[in-house]
């Protein structure tokens, strides 16, 4: 296990830790949009299969969103972590 303080002075390596938080965070948001993504994609197949249209546009909803997350994932994080990085 890796320690992100410095020697002996006491310094913490908080870019580090920063890039280490954010991709923790990237891997989990992309995670729960793929997780929303399935859910999505089961719910609108079920529509389909049973001409529901609540279910189609719930899948719809939910596949939409999962997607979404998924680009924050890979877009947004990114920044935030550059901008993170740059503050300190």
């Amino acid at each position: 296990m890796t320690a992100f303080a410095s020697g002996a002075s006491g310094a913490v390596d908080s870019s580090s830790f920063i890039s280490t938080a954010g991709t923790v965070l990237r891997s989990v948001v992309i995670l729960i949009g793929g997780g929303v993504g399935v859910w999505g994609v089961v719910n609108l197949l079920e529509g389909y299969g049973n001409d529901n249209a609540g279910a189609k546009s719930q899948g719809m909803k939910q596949l939409m969103a999962g997607l979404g997350l998924i680009l924050l994932g890979i877009i947004l994080v990114p920044v935030l972590i550059s901008m993170m990085q740059n503050a300190v």
